[in-house]
């Protein structure tokens, strides 16, 4: 069983990125077999659907990482009422290697009226990847952190809900 947290803030403080490394770290506290992928780590083209573009090494590496993965945790700032480009671009790029995973949304928002924000990217990957999208998703706003980006434990008992399900969803489909 391997789950790879995708974390795709690019801000150095995320919020995201908070929510995606308290993830990451319950599920290896649990032994589970756990990545961490920061986007801030990859210089990823632009999709623009060219062979250079999809062949490029860097996406090669991050497609072949993904592939290995039985599910996905996919942490995002919420911008526009979507997740943010950054995430976007890694679907295109990567498309085929999210296929029939089980997919979690970890998100950071302003604010709390785009709570249903996330659902045309889980369309996307439901619909083109026939990936497994986790119901619970996690939604955060700027209230659940403090200055230090602390989580709140009411967002920490939803993440825990979140990866206890990812686990669950992903032994069954084994």
């Amino acid at each position: 069983m391997k789950i790879i947290i995708l974390s795709s803030g690019l801000k150095k403080k995320s919020k995201s990125r908070a929510l995606a490394r308290f993830a990451y770290a319950q599920l290896n506290e649990m032994g589970v077999e756990v990545s961490f992928i920061n986007m801030q780590d990859y210089d990823l083209p632009f999709c623009d659907a060219e062979n250079e573009t999809m062949h490029h090494p860097r996406v090669v590496s991050l497609r072949e990482e993904l592939h290995k993965a039985d599910a996905l945790i996919v942490a995002t700032p919420v911008y526009n009422y979507n997740g943010n480009s950054t995430l976007k671009n890694v679907m295109e790029l990567t498309g085929p290697a999210w296929r029939d995973k089980v997919v979690g949304f970890l998100c950071a928002a302003g604010g709390e009226k785009s709570y249903m924000s996330i659902m045309s990217l889980a369309n996307n990957l439901m619909l083109d990847f026939r990936c497994l999208i986790i119901p619970k998703f996690v939604y955060a706003t700027d209230r659940d952190f403090d200055a230090e980006l602390t989580i709140s434990p009411e967002i920490k008992k939803r993440i825990t809900e979140q990866n206890k399900m990812a686990l669950r969803l992903s032994r069954a489909l084994k």
